[in-house]
């Protein structure tokens, strides 16, 4: 279903209110918000690597006040077992028969706090809710919610104790961003004490209102120049000298569907090489992986991204609407 110009524009003022709404526990960070809002609104989930103390919980936490659903957190540490995320499956012994007790994964916004403390065996707990948005347990497959949403959290600096993510982990999560810290006026005003507690926000939109905007966004009309030029922004990141694995066919997709949200959120019914461009690192970035050369050398995937951005043209034979 191809969006009107008229749901467009309703689009952009709701992701606006929600946005806004963020924004009044997160203090200067709308580039950010935008970003995880876009994530949600296409399917995806998000990665937020940063220092402690800049807001990630909070991000996440009024994000998930602002959509009227359920939202829960995971605080992951190395003790945690995949049933602890999941569920697991009791024995009655009352009935005689085995009873479900559901896992916090089973919400619309899970908060997963410190990811990289798990093992690998739970963080591969993930890796079907957040491919599928379902979760398999005892041979029977139970829907985690609609919107699903898996908002992660690490420190890029204290590796003491950490399991790094596995690729195919990495892959799931639609972007990467990090917070970092207020500019001088914000930071004025949060210690001022202008920045609202997550609880006290007002709910702006239900879950089905939001899976609502989310099938909006898959009609904007993404031109066959557009689709062209995402795909050879994918294969120079698998032929860049410094890469040894590139953009996979999934990061593709997730660009696509990130540039249709972003498009729709700035109230078009169609998407521009501009919406690309903007998506491109924070989608494409952390799903490279550089040769040890390149690393010691000081070469960081986004660096890549960016120079991908400016070594192939977008399109310019004609505008894609």
């Amino acid at each position: 279903m191809t969006i009107t110009q008229e749901q467009a524009t309703w689009f952009a003022q709701t992701f606006g209110q929600i946005a806004d709404n963020v924004e009044r526990a997160v203090l200067g960070k709308r580039h950010v918000v935008d970003l995880v809002l876009t994530a949600m609104l296409s399917d995806g989930h998000v990665l937020l690597e940063d220092v402690p103390g800049t807001g990630k919980t909070s991000l996440a936490r009024a994000l998930g006040q602002s959509v009227q659903g359920t939202n829960t957190r995971i605080q992951f540490t190395p003790d945690l077992l995949p049933g602890d995320i999941t569920g697991i499956t009791v024995y009655d012994q009352k009935t005689g028969t085995f009873e479900f007790h559901a896992g916090p994964i089973f919400a619309n916004i899970v908060l997963a706090d410190e990811i990289n403390r798990a093992s690998p065996k739970t963080q591969s707990a993930l890796l079907e809710v957040m491919e599928e948005g379902r979760v398999t347990i005892d041979g029977v497959t139970r829907p985690a919610g609609d919107p699903f949403l898996v908002l992660a959290t690490q420190n890029p600096v204290e590796q003491a104790g950490t399991y790094r993510l596995p690729e195919a982990q990495l892959d799931r999560f639609m972007l990467r961003t990090s917070i970092g810290y207020p500019d001088h006026a914000a930071t004025v005003r949060i210690l001022d004490g202008a920045a609202v507690a997550t609880a006290d926000l007002v709910p702006i939109i239900t879950p089905q209102a939001l899976a609502g905007m989310a099938d909006l966004a898959a009609g904007v009309y993404v031109d066959a120049l557009v689709l062209d030029y995402i795909a050879r922004l994918v294969d120079a990141t698998r032929s860049a000298d410094e890469v040894r694995l590139g953009v996979s066919i999934r990061g593709a997709l997730a660009l696509t569907r990130a540039t249709r949200t972003r498009a729709a959120s700035q109230g078009r019914t169609y998407a521009t090489p501009d919406d690309v461009k903007t998506l491109a690192v924070p989608v494409l970035s952390h799903r490279l992986i550089l040769h040890p050369e390149a690393e010691f050398d000081g070469v960081t995937p986004e660096a890549v991204v960016g120079q991908v951005l400016l070594d192939v043209a977008p399109p310019s034979r004609r505008e894609a609407e």
